[in-house]
C-alpha cells in the first residue's frame, strides 16, 4: 500500500479551511436563493438510492475543492486497490475483499472467488432446507426457530438485515444472542421448543469468549431437553475457520461454513455470517440483497467522483469533522424496520476509523471517526431532537427514507414522511427571534410575555442534513444502502490516512478481562499489578457472591 500525504499536507486543505470559515455563518436559505438549480445540482443517484445533499453547508466551489482534496489523497487509486485485492489492511498484511462476497464474477480473484462460490452453494443448501421446513431436530420435529449466536459483526449485520427484511420472512423465525449476560440467552430461549430450535455459532476462531459461553449454554439446554450428544449435529451449525474446535463442541465439518481472514467481521454479513438472513427470507431474496450491494460496488468503482455517492458522503464527513469541528454524526432512519441501522453503523464507522495513528504508525493531530448515533424516527423527535435543533453541538444528520411502506397504513406512512421532511427543513430554516415572538402572540400571549419568552423558541437553523431516499425498502435497496456506508467509511479512512480494516484497540480489554476472570474464578488474592480501584470492585463482587 502506497504511503500518502496526511490530510493537512494536501494542497487543497488550506483553501478548504478558508471556505469553511466563510460558510460557517452562511444562510442555507440564502444559498438556495442564490442558486436556483441547487436542489437538482446537489443530488446523486445509484443502485436504487437517491442522495439529496442540497441542505449541506456547501457551495459549488467548496464541493469542487473537496473533490480536489480526494484526488490529491489518491482516493481513486485506493478504490482500485480495494477491488484489485491489494493489501489495504497493511498492519495485518491482508486485502479487504468483502466486495467479492457479493460479486457475480471473479474480477481477477479467481481462486478466492471459487471459494466464495463453493461456500455460497453450501450456504444456499443449508438455508433452503431450513426455509422449506425440510430440516428436523432430534425428535423428528421440523425446525421452526433459528438462534444466531455471535457478537460484533457476527451479530449486528445479520440482526439488522433480518429485522429490516421482515416483510419478506418465511416460516422460520430467526433470533439473535450476543451478550454474555446470561439473561440474553435465557430470555431468547424462554419461549422456544428445543426439539424445533437450531443454532448457528458464528465465530471465526471458535474461541470468542462471549460467543463460546453462549454456545456452551445453548448446548447444555439442548442436552437437558433430551437430545443426545450424537444428535447435536441436527441442531448446531457453525461459521468458523476452527474446524477442530467446532468438532470438539459437537459440530461436524459438514455443518461448518468458512470465514476468511480477508474479510473483517463488520464487513461479513454478505458471507456465511448472513446464513440466518438467508434462512429468514429465502435464498432468492438473499441473492437480491447481494445484488443490491454489487450494484453499489460497481457504481463506487466506476462512476465519476462528482457523482460517486460513497465518495460524496465521505467528503461531507471530512468537511464537518475536520473543518467545522463536528465530533459526531447522526443517522435517522424513518422506517421502523431500520431501527438497528445506527447500531450497525456504529461498529462499521467507529471500529473502522476510530484510529489515532496513520497507516505508517504516525500520531495524528486531527479528528478521525466522529461518534455515530441515532435512532428510528419519529421516536427521536421526542427525545434528542431538542439538541439537534437548539443545542450547542453541531450534529450533521443523514435522514433515510423509504418512499413507500410495506404496510397497508398509507395515512400513517404519510405522517412519517411528513415528519422526516419537516425535520430536515426545520434544521435548515430554524426560527428567528421575531418569528418566535409572533408565534407566541398567535398563541394568545401579550406583548410583554411574548418578548420575554421568545428567545427560548429561537432555533438557529443552518444545521446540515442529507436525505437518502429509496422507492421502497427491499433486499436490493438494503444491500445498496449497507454497501454505500461501507464504501463511505473506506473513503474517509483513505482521506484520514488510516487503516479502516484493523481493530487493535479491542485487544487490550480482552486480555485484561481474561486476567480478571482468572482472579474471579480461582479466588486469587490481591495482585500488585492491579490498580486499587479494580481490586476494590473485585472485593465487592466477592462479598456479593459469597
Amino acid at each position: 500500500m502506497i504511503a500518502r500525504a496526511l490530510l493537512p499536507d494536501l494542497p487543497a486543505y488550506n483553501a478548504l479551511e478558508e471556505l469553511a470559515k466563510q460558510l460557517a455563518s452562511a444562510s442555507l436559505q440564502g444559498l438556495f436563493e442564490a442558486d436556483p438549480q441547487r436542489a437538482e445540482t446537489f443530488t446523486a443517484s445509484a443502485a436504487g438510492l437517491h442522495l439529496d445533499y442540497s441542505k449541506q453547508l456547501l457551495t459549488r466551489g467548496a464541493r469542487a475543492a473537496l473533490l480536489q482534496l480526494a484526488e490529491q489523497a489518491g482516493v481513486q487509486q485506493g478504490i482500485a486497490d480495494l477491488f484489485d485485492g491489494v493489501r489495504v489492511n497493511n498492519t495485518e498484511g491482508r486485502p479487504a475483499l468483502h466486495t467479492l462476497l457479493r460479486a457475480s464474477s471473479a474480477g481477477g480473484q479467481e481462486d478466492r472467488f471459487r471459494e466464495v462460490v463453493t461456500a455460497r452453494s453450501r450456504m444456499q443448501t443449508m438455508a433452503e432446507r431450513l426455509h422449506r421446513g425440510e430440516h428436523t431436530g432430534y425428535s423428528g420435529t421440523t425446525i421452526t426457530d433459528v438462534v444466531n449466536i455471535g457478537i460484533g459483526g457476527s451479530d449486528l449485520g445479520p440482526r439488522l438485515v433480518t429485522q429490516a427484511l421482515k416483510p419478506f420472512h418465511g416460516r422460520v423465525r430467526c433470533h439473535y444472542v450476543s451478550n454474555v449476560d446470561p439473561a440474553d440467552l435465557q430470555d431468547t430461549l424462554a419461549t422456544l421448543n428445543p426439539a424445533a430450535t437450531a443454532f448457528i455459532i458464528c465465530s471465526k476462531s471458535f474461541r470468542t469468549e462471549e460467543t463460546l459461553a453462549n454456545g456452551l449454554a445453548a448446548r447444555d439446554w439442548m442436552l437437558h431437553a433430551g437430545a443426545t450428544t450424537t444428535e447435536l449435529d441436527r441442531h448446531f451449525l457453525a461459521v468458523t475457520t476452527n474446524l477442530q474446535a467446532a468438532r470438539d463442541f459437537g459440530i461436524p465439518e459438514a455443518n461448518c461454513l468458512p470465514m476468511w481472514d480477508w474479510v473483517g467481521g463488520r464487513y461479513s454479513v454478505w458471507s456465511a455470517v448472513g446464513l440466518s438472513c438467508a434462512i429468514a427470507v429465502g435464498w432468492e431474496r438473499f441473492s437480491e440483497f447481494l445484488a443490491g450491494a454489487e450494484a453499489m460496488d460497481q457504481h463506487f468503482r466506476h462512476s465519476e467522483p462528482g457523482e460517486n455517492l460513497p465518495l460524496l458522503m465521505s467528503l461531507l464527513e471530512i468537511w464537518y469533522c475536520n473543518f467545522f469541528g463536528a465530533g459526531n454524526h447522526v443517522v435517522l432512519p424513518y422506517d421502523h424496520s431500520l431501527q438497528r441501522l445506527p447500531d450497525f453503523l456504529q461498529q462499521l464507522t467507529m471500529e473502522s476509523n476510530g484510529k489515532r495513528v496513520s497507516n505508517s504508525g504516525e500520531l495524528l493531530h486531527y479528528t478521525t471517526a466522529p461518534v455515530l448515533w441515532g435512532s428510528a424516527g419519529t421516536m427521536g423527535q421526542h427525545s434528542f431532537h431538542q439538541l439537534l435543533h437548539q443545542g450547542t453541538l453541531l450534529c450533521p444528520v443523514d435522514f433515510i427514507l423509504p418512499l413507500t411502506t410495506h404496510t397497508s397504513e398509507q395515512q400513517q406512512h404519510r405522517i412519517l414522511v411528513a415528519n422526516c421532511l419537516a425535520q430536515s427543513r426545520t434544521l435548515m430554516v430554524g426560527r428567528s427571534l421575531e418569528q418566535a415572538r409572533q408565534a407566541l402572540l398567535r398563541r394568545g400571549l401579550d406583548d410583554e410575555a411574548a418578548a420575554t419568552l421568545a428567545s427560548h423558541l429561537v432555533m438557529p437553523g443552518n444545521r446540515p442534513s442529507s436525505v437518502i431516499t429509496m422507492a421502497s425498502l427491499n433486499p436490493g435497496t438494503l444491500g445498496a444502502l449497507l454497501a454505500l456506508y461501507e464504501h463511505r467509511t473506506y473513503c474517509s479512512g483513505l482521506l484520514w490516512g488510516i487503516n479502516s480494516f484493523d481493530q487493535w484497540g479491542v485487544e487490550l480489554g480482552k486480555e485484561i478481562s481474561t486476567d480478571i476472570l482468572g482472579r474471579l474464578t480461582d479466588g486469587i488474592g490481591a495482585d500488585d499489578t492491579m490498580d486499587a480501584a479494580t481490586e476494590h470492585l473485585i472485593e465487592r463482587w466477592r462479598d456479593a457472591t459469597r
